[in-house]
This record gives structure tokens, sequence and C-alpha cells, in this order.
């Protein structure tokens, strides 16, 4: 209800801000409203109380810009599985946003743990492909940590290539299986 009713003020803020700035030297007054519901003039005007229409769009602003990042940040961590290189644990610059947007989220709720899973492709020895899921995983915790996660909310596990995310024996396929994956607990 009361988004409503700001929105209405809104409204109304910038139909008199319009109406003012589109007078010509007409010695017309502002408050000739016709054709407006005088009800919802004085609803709009009740609500906005002394805020002026420049104080309240950028307020208004804002609040709307403060949503769309909030709505950023979650569709970013909606992202849970970092891809690697051949042979590599060094975090990508396409996983650094969507990594930042989950070590943010960690930050403002500490109660919140999460598991970083570290695999590797089919290529190598077993010993090598858990060591490397590992380092990857590893890698994915420190930056977590670095942006404002606690260690205390992450816990790494390797399973090198036991779990592969692609069954297929091609470059396409390992590259799948070259990965870190987020899991909320």
């Amino acid at each position: 209800m009361k988004m409503i009713a700001k929105k209405n003020t809104l409204a109304l803020a910038l139909s008199l801000t319009v109406l003012a700035g589109c007078s010509s030297t007409d010695t017309q007054p502002v408050d000739d409203m016709a054709g407006m519901d005088q009800g919802a003039e004085t609803t709009a005007l009740d609500n906005a109380g002394d805020v002026s229409a420049t104080e309240l769009s950028e307020a208004e602003k804002a609040e709307m810009e403060k949503q769309a990042k909030m709505k950023e940040e979650a569709a970013l961590r909606e992202i849970r599985t970092f891809y690697f290189d051949f042979d590599k644990s060094d975090i990508k610059a396409e996983s650094r946003l969507p990594l930042m947007a989950h070590s943010k989220f960690l930050a403002a709720n500490p109660n919140v743990k999460v598991v970083v899973e570290g695999h590797g492709d089919e290529r190598g020895t077993k010993e090598y492909n858990m060591a490397l899921g590992e380092r990857r995983a590893k890698s994915v915790e420190r930056f977590l940590v670095v942006n404002g996660a606690s260690r205390d909310q992450l816990e790494v596990v390797s399973f090198g290539e036991e779990r592969p995310a692609d069954m297929g024996h091609d470059e396409a396929a390992w590259a799948k299986n070259r990965r870190a994956v987020v899991e909320y607990k």
C-alpha cells in the first residue's frame, strides 16, 4: 500500500514539475488541475508531507537503483560453476564478478555456509586430479575470503575426476569438467 502511495506521490510530483516547466508567461495558476482526480491529489499531497518533488524523485531514484543492484547481485549469485583452463587453478576474469556477489552475500549473512567443490577432467592420474581439484576449490575459497566472506563459512572438497559434468572424451567435455562449484548448504 505504501508503494502505491509513493507511486501516486511521484506521479503527482512529476506532473506538477512538468506543468511548472511547461507553463509560459500565462498567468494561469499551476493548481488548476483540470481533469485530475481531486481525491488522488489530496492523498498524494498528504503522503508527500514536506518533501519537495525533486527530493522525492531523488529518493525514489535511489531506491530503484538499490533494488536493481540487489536483483543484479542475486542474478550473479545464480552463477555457481566457475571454469578453469587446462592444468590451472587461477580464477578467470569472467568469474570475478559473480564470485564478488557471492562474497558480499556471505559477508552480509554470516550464518550461511558454503561448500566449494573442486573438479578436474579425466586426463592425468587420479591423485593429480584430486590435488588439482583441491587447488581450484581453494582458489575460489581464497577469493571469497579476501573479498569479505569468513573462512568459517566455507568448506573445501575435491572430487578430482570422479564427478564429471560431461562424460565425453574431447576438449569440449574436458572444459566443462575443469571447474569449481559453489554449493550453499
